[in-house]
């Protein structure tokens, strides 16, 4: 589980291609089912439009379990497949563009709606802000009093966290890492606590 590219904000851009109205936006959603309210959400902002064509990276970049699209009555390959061509090849996770289609009585033809709603994509990409999204491991730690400072300078360094504590007897730490790099910190606290601290995946 590598960091990934993913959405700082949403970005919305428009422009007008023989007399239709073309709105592009770009939205962060963590999963289908955000991606799929927000598509709703555009529909109900835009009720008189008549297309509202989508597709979604729900997901990391990679994960073709998350994907979706939509042409919404245009012809069948013009709009979902260029929307979701262009994200795809941005490398960005967690993300849906919906493009919203205010028809001006000129057809464009097939070609000329591929590059409409392809081209509308790529401009708002190209305004995007990007983060990296850090994919995380949860675990669970019993540890004693003593060895909490240890624990947290450790996590301080590696960019990890501490999520939940109960003090009893001992410590129970629940601790979330970073996804990639979480088989070695579990070796480097091993060998920190020289072998009395064992990490269980939650």
């Amino acid at each position: 589980m590598q960091p990934y590219p993913i959405p700082a904000q949403p970005v919305e851009v428009s422009e007008e291609i023989k007399k239709s109205r073309f709105i592009t936006l770009l939205e962060p959603t963590p999963g289908v089912e955000a991606a799929k309210a927000f598509v709703q959400l555009i529909k109900s902002r835009h009720p008189a439009a008549r297309h509202h064509c989508w597709a979604f990276v729900a997901g990391p970049p990679n994960d073709s379990q998350q994907l979706g699209f939509s042409d919404d009555g245009e012809p069948a390959g013009t709009a979902g497949k260029p929307i979701l061509g262009q994200l795809m090849g941005s490398g960005i996770g967690e993300i849906t563009a919906v493009v919203v289609r205010y028809y001006g009585g000129i057809k464009l033809g097939t070609g000329g709606l591929v590059r409409a709603y392809g081209n509308g994509v790529q401009l708002a990409l190209a305004s995007l802000p990007i983060k990296q999204k850090v994919p995380q491991a949860e675990f669970l730690l019993q540890c004693d009093y003593g060895q909490i400072t240890m624990i947290e300078t450790l996590l301080q360094q590696v960019g990890g966290s501490i999520l939940q504590s109960e003090y009893g007897a001992a410590v129970d730490i629940r601790l979330s890492l970073p996804a990639y790099e979480a088989a070695e910190i579990v070796n480097r606290l091993y060998n920190l606590s020289r072998g009395s601290l064992l990490l269980q995946p939650v």
